[in-house]
């Protein structure tokens, strides 16, 4: 965690870091980060204020989605600088009179952390001065499950998140992490992925031989393979 004011406003864990350790009252009970979620991918995330428009809207299609993020071994908590009282209020709002884009009776069942030290958000670099100094920026953390920062998203106070986004992006991260491949940009399931590029002529002059139906290259670092069924 961070031991000033100063050095934790503006720093942050970078991808590659491990995710700061943390003990946090949450809308779920305690929490211990990372111990209690070991061998689960999470998404971290903060948001302004609780009872705020955009913030209402991202909370409902997140809890509208757990279930998807639970099915892809993905555990979900937010973070806002509000009470644990004020966190169970606006839930409760939510559920008994909000409905959104079809989404209503909305129970948020993830953990939502009562941060009003802001000691988690300064150690995740969360509060950023010139946007504010006591609401925390719309941030992700894409944290894998051992615990270390896979990717970060961040956006200003005044535009809602994509979660369709977010777990795009988590299944990128884990199709590279099981196949040993990467993604193209937009990709999406069933799409063709990228082979590593060739770290030889050799190699590069095998790809091109070996390209058949399954297999294919636009030019000797840009291969392609097919993944619809597993990218193996």
């Amino acid at each position: 965690m961070c031991e000033t004011d100063d050095n934790c406003a503006t720093s942050m864990p970078l991808i590659g870091d491990p995710a700061p350790s943390f003990t946090a009252k949450t809308t779920q009970g305690m929490i211990n980060f990372p111990e209690d979620y070991k061998g689960s991918w999470v998404i971290l995330f903060s948001h302004p204020a609780d009872f705020t428009p955009v913030c209402t809207t991202e909370f409902m299609t997140f809890a509208s989605m757990q279930g998807e993020f639970e099915a892809l071994n993905c555990k979900l908590i937010g973070l806002s600088i509000d009470s644990i009282y004020a966190h169970i209020a606006w839930l409760r709002t939510i559920k008994e009179k909000i409905e959104y884009k079809g989404m209503k009776d909305v129970e948020v069942n993830f953990p939502v952390i009562e941060d009003l030290t802001m000691n988690v958000a300064k150690a995740f670099g969360m509060l950023q001065p010139s946007a504010s100094t006591t609401q925390a920026v719309r941030a992700v953390f894409i944290i894998d499950p051992e615990g270390i920062v896979r990717a970060i998203l961040y956006y200003p106070l005044s535009n809602g998140r994509n979660m369709q986004e977010v777990k795009r992006l988590l299944i990128a991260m884990q199709h590279s992490d099981e196949y040993g491949i990467a993604t193209p940009a937009n990709w999406e399931i069933g799409d063709d992925v990228i082979v590593p590029p060739p770290g030889s002529c050799g190699l590069a002059k095998e790809r091109f031989e070996g390209q058949g139906d399954d297999y294919y290259c636009l030019d000797w670092f840009l291969c392609f393979k097919k993944c619809a069924h597993g990218c193996k």
